[in-house]
């Protein structure tokens, strides 16, 4: 980005206000004003005008358009019947518009569509990697929201398997998987992409790539909150009207190359962590 690229930034994101004209070379100089040796005392101010106005345009056209794709499609007014705005609705980056039920603070209630499978897919995979999988009643409680009854059970003796003192003690827990005073655990899963690999009335196989965040923060943790990139894979099942998930496994990857950004001290991770909520996905 260059430096005009970043003045210009103000006129979507609340900088300066100004708007700044870069002319070509030649333009702006000399002594008159006008820029030596192309003049134009007349047309020259119309066309700065029309650039402005035109500038102008795009914007308001960039506005509405904005607040538009916010509607998710909705033809509704912008206030309801008792004068309350309207909640923020879920985001929806293609397709279908988002589910509105919910079960246990998951999201429930997809379309039996190859879209619907993918946004089942995508919001399993957030509480299935959460920080509340380490604690053995929220686990059992996630596994018969997300889980098809069938798969439940068997999920619950592999995991409880999984979380062991020692598992525990590798992310920085005490062996009971409580979080150690003065630390915060953190454990999150987000969605970067879906993909359907194989559809059939009532059964999908689905994948999602994924970042995840893991480590203990705290100003003397020896297992910082760390970032790893992953592909999830779920085979679905169409389940008293709603997709469940029969199986589910991870492997690596595909993970982008590291960035240059500068690493948060523990006390950003935490705050960044307690102010910033999820989402509800939908593909």
């Amino acid at each position: 980005m260059s430096p005009d690229d970043e003045r210009n930034d103000g006129l979507f994101f609340g900088g300066s206000g100004e708007t700044r004209t870069r002319l070509p070379e030649g333009e702006g100089a000399g002594d008159d004003g006008y820029g030596g040796v192309r003049r134009s005392s007349r047309s020259g101010g119309r066309t700065s005008s029309r650039s402005l106005v035109t500038v102008v345009g795009v914007v308001v056209l960039l506005i509405a358009a904005i607040a538009f794709a916010n509607r998710g499609g909705d033809d509704s007014s912008a206030e309801g019947g008792d004068g309350k705005k309207p909640e923020a609705a879920s985001t929806a980056p293609s397709g279908e518009k988002p589910v509105g039920g919910k079960d246990g603070g998951i999201a429930a209630g997809f379309p039996k569509t190859e879209q619907g499978a993918q946004s089942a897919a995508a919001n399993f995979a957030v509480p299935l990697g959460s920080a509340e999988m380490f604690d053995k009643n929220k686990r059992n409680a996630i596994l018969n929201t997300v889980m098809a009854p069938s798969s439940v059970a068997k999920f619950q003796a592999e995991l409880d398997r999984a979380y062991t003192a020692p598992f525990f003690k590798n992310v920085g827990l005490n062996e009971d998987g409580s979080t150690p005073k003065g630390y915060q655990f953190v454990s999150r899963t987000t969605p970067i992409g879906t993909k359907v690999t194989d559809f059939s009335d009532g059964k999908a196989s689905v994948e999602v790539w994924c970042s995840g965040l893991l480590g203990l923060a705290g100003e003397k943790s020896t297992k910082p909150v760390t970032n790893s990139w992953f592909t999830i894979t779920m085979k679905l099942e169409w389940i008293n009207g709603d997709w469940k998930a029969v199986t589910h496994s991870q492997k690596d990857g595909p993970a982008p190359v590291p960035g240059d950004d500068r690493a948060s001290n523990s006390d950003e991770i935490a705050k960044a962590v307690e102010g910033y909520g999820g989402f509800t996905y939908a593909r």
